[in-house]
């Protein structure tokens, strides 16, 4: 059972005692004696210990943590403090500015949009070093698809942000009307230019919350973290 300091505690209580998640935490506790695996296992759910369902205003679901040394801690796209910024975050952080007019940092730790509700899911939690989506059959879209179906149940208006096909494939999975849904290429510098550039993300979710009441999130990052 994982323990939670806010309410995603009770509302993933039952799916902690459901057989195929005690055959997840089988196999990644063999994957993490016998492997390297990213991120470290006290960080696998840093997504959820920092947004609380209640507070979630925007998810930005990504498919699996970075696989390289220091980079993955839990939040979808941010890496450590100290640590190289990835090309995707790279091109996340440009589009931020002719977007929005955010200046890019020099680091890649995306903490403070989690502090502010923006939840950072992947879908696979965990991955082993240096091979990407290894850990897709573990079991763990089983429960991050939970997550979302719990998210779009939610009364409260969600932005779903959805970059890639991968990321686009749980468009379906979000029904509910009062949640807005945007889509776009991946941030990768393979597909970037392909329509992920000049999608304006940071400006039409904010006009979103603002439009049903919801404080903004204040997407320029810290310089100093």
């Amino acid at each position: 059972m994982i323990h939670f300091e806010n309410d995603w505690e009770e509302i993933l209580e039952d799916e902690f005692k459901k057989p195929y998640y005690r055959e997840l935490r089988e196999k990644l506790k063999d994957e993490y004696r016998h492997g390297t695996v990213y991120p470290d296992m006290y960080d696998l759910y840093n997504a959820f210990h920092s947004t609380a369902f209640k507070d979630v205003k925007v998810v930005i679901l990504g498919q699996d943590p970075y696989h390289g040394p220091g980079q993955a801690h839990g939040l979808s796209f941010s890496v450590l403090p100290g640590t190289k910024i990835p090309p995707s975050l790279k091109n996340i952080y440009k589009e931020l500015e002719a977007d929005i007019g955010c200046t890019p940092v020099d680091h890649g730790y995306l903490k403070s949009w989690a502090d502010q509700g923006v939840f950072l899911l992947n879908s696979s939690l965990s991955v082993r070093a240096g091979q990407a989506n290894s850990h897709k059959d573990l079991g763990w879209e089983t429960f991050t698809d939970e997550v979302i179906r719990k998210l779009n149940d939610r009364e409260e208006p969600v932005v779903f942000i959805l970059w890639g096909n991968f990321a686009r494939r749980k468009k379906s999975m979000i029904t509910n009307p009062k949640h807005l849904i945007l889509e776009a290429p991946h941030p990768s510098p393979l597909s970037a230019d392909h329509g992920f550039f000049g999608s304006k993300p940071f400006s039409r979710a904010n006009a979103f919350l603002q439009e049903n009441g919801i404080e903004p999130i204040n997407w320029c990052l810290p310089e100093d973290v």
